[in-house]
């Protein structure tokens, strides 16, 4: 949900985000109910998708791109979208996606140029370009604030960038990065779109992967919904089709989880951070399956107070992903490459 969700709640101090009681509150409520009777609400319209081009300034905070993707909001990330890059031997492409409210340049501004400078081949789209008018919700009149649209659609979208990127690097695979519903869009192209034969690791930040409550919001909309009464409907209105997809319990994340987490072949590195106010309980991110790594970002770093929009502007994070994909660095001049190491450091909660 990333900037659509976290700009709602404004400033404040950071707290770990409770899961017990608003588990407690849609447990409460759900008890009472007999049965599901109402189903996900998707309006008109089809969405589009670009290729950013150009290139970005570099930013260490997400304030700082946000506002520089008002400005310009289809310019690449720094780094991203060299279409005559050639991947070193054993690395393959990375692909990012963003999250909702969001675009490839305000998202990725600072993975982008890490991932470049380890010597990556780096690809970034903008997806799910949807106007009010079609169901994107308030939030698509802004510059640049793409990923409104149906996030299934989405997903085909996806899968031609990625097709672009494996043709245009000779790479049988690549590795995604996904932000919020990025990285649960990402799981819709392995499973639905033939990603799976594609994507060789999915590193996700915060994602919604079994949907977020809003702290509690999103749950108890839920719970009315399915008793009969559409109050998620006008909801739709404000927050568009792909926000209320990720809400705790929709249809779409009822038939994307079905079967399991995972898909077979793919490696999963999933990131999450306490101090996530959007995908609520913040353990909702995590998926279960045999080749999955879920990190929390405040374990062994508890400076890190990264929240949901912050996440890919933390240096934590930005390690992980670059440890992840086996980028290598020199410590001495002259000296051996070695893994890129995990490293901690501060990273402020909605100021970034």
């Amino acid at each position: 949900m990333a900037v659509a969700a976290a700009l709602s709640f404004g400033l404040g101090t950071a707290v770990p985000a409770s899961a017990a009681t608003q588990q407690d509150l849609n447990a409460t409520i759900k008890a009472g109910l007999e049965k599901p009777v109402a189903d996900d609400v998707i309006l008109g319209g089809s969405s589009t998708w670009k290729t950013p081009t150009g290139s970005g300034r570099p930013e260490d905070d997400f304030w700082k791109a946000f506002g520089n993707g008002l400005r310009a909001p289809d310019v690449a990330p720094p780094g991203a979208n060299d279409w005559n890059c050639t991947p070193s031997d054993g690395q393959e492409p990375v692909v990012l996606v963003h999250g909702t409210w969001e675009n490839a340049y305000d998202n990725w501004a600072y993975l982008a140029p890490n991932l470049k400078r380890a010597g990556m081949c780096v690809y970034a789209l903008n997806y799910g370009i949807l106007g009010l008018a079609q169901g994107g919700g308030l939030g698509s009149v802004l510059p640049g604030a793409y990923g409104t649209g149906d996030i299934a659609q989405s997903a085909t979208q996806l899968a031609a960038f990625v097709d672009r990127v494996r043709s245009s690097t000779g790479a049988s695979k690549v590795n995604i990065v996904g932000h919020s519903q990025g990285g649960l869009m990402a799981r819709q192209y392995l499973k639905f779109d033939g990603g799976a034969d594609k994507v060789d690791q999915l590193v996700t930040l915060g994602a919604t992967n079994h949907g977020t409550t809003l702290l509690g919001i999103g749950a108890l909309g839920r719970t009315i919904n399915n008793a009969g009464i559409d109050v998620l409907g006008p909801v739709a209105l404000g927050v568009g089709v792909s926000g209320i997809q990720q809400v705790y319990d929709s249809q779409f994340l009822k038939k994307l989880n079905a079967g399991g987490d995972t898909v077979p072949g793919v490696k999963y590195t999933i990131i999450a951070s306490r101090y996530d106010e959007v995908t609520t309980p913040y353990q909702s991110t995590f998926l279960q399956g045999p080749d999955v790594r879920n990190i929390t970002l405040q374990d062994g770093c508890g400076i890190d107070t990264s929240d949901h929009l912050a996440m890919s502007y933390s240096k934590r994070a930005v390690s992980i992903v670059l440890n992840t994909f086996g980028a290598k660095i020199a410590t001495t001049p002259g000296g051996p490459a070695v893994p890129v190491p995990v490293v901690c450091g501060p990273n402020a909660w909605l100021i970034g």
